[in-house]
C-alpha cells in the first residue's frame, strides 16, 4: 500500500489490544513526519455501518502513545488524560490516517494532539497528557 503524501505504509508490530483490532500501519513523509494508517472492516463497525467510536479513540490513544514514547527518548509513557472530539463519521471499509503532534513537553509530562481523517474529511481529534514513567511503571 502506498500513499503519495506519506510514502510506503509499513505494519507496526504491536502486541496486545492493538493486535486484536488489526495492524496499525506507519508511513513517514519527506519531513520525517509520521502518519499512522488503519484499514477498517466489519469488525470495527457498529449496527449502522459506521466505525465505532471506541475504535476511533483507541487509534487516537495508540498514535499519541507512540509519539509520546518517541519524544520521551523511548521511555514508557501512560495516558493521564485524553479528551476526544468526533467531527464526522468513518464508514466501515474506510482507510483512516492518524497524525499525532507534540504540543508541549516537560520533564515528566508530554502534551500531544492527534487527528483522524478519512478520504471524505476529518473524523476525530484528541488532546492528551502523557506521563513519562520508568520501566517498572513508577512515575519519574
Amino acid at each position: 500500500m502506498t500513499d503519495t503524501d506519506t510514502g510506503e505504509w509499513r505494519p507496526l508490530d504491536i502486541k496486545g489490544f492493538m493486535a486484536l483490532m488489526g495492524p496499525l500501519l506507519r508511513a513517514t513523509d519527506a519531513g520525517d513526519r509520521e502518519t499512522y494508517g488503519f484499514q477498517t472492516d466489519d469488525r470495527h463497525g457498529n449496527h449502522i455501518g459506521l466505525v465505532h467510536g471506541g475504535v476511533l479513540t483507541s487509534l487516537l490513544d495508540q498514535a499519541i502513545a507512540i509519539r509520546a514514547w518517541k519524544a520521551a527518548d523511548r521511555q514508557p509513557t501512560v495516558t493521564v488524560q485524553m479528551d476526544s472530539r468526533f467531527l464526522g463519521a468513518a464508514r466501515v471499509g474506510d482507510f483512516l490516517k492518524i497524525r499525532p503532534e507534540i504540543r508541549h513537553a516537560t520533564r515528566s509530562l508530554i502534551f500531544v494532539d492527534a487527528e483522524i481523517h478519512s478520504e471524505t474529511g476529518p473524523v476525530a481529534t484528541a488532546s492528551a497528557i502523557m506521563k513519562i514513567t520508568s520501566k517498572t511503571g513508577r512515575s519519574t
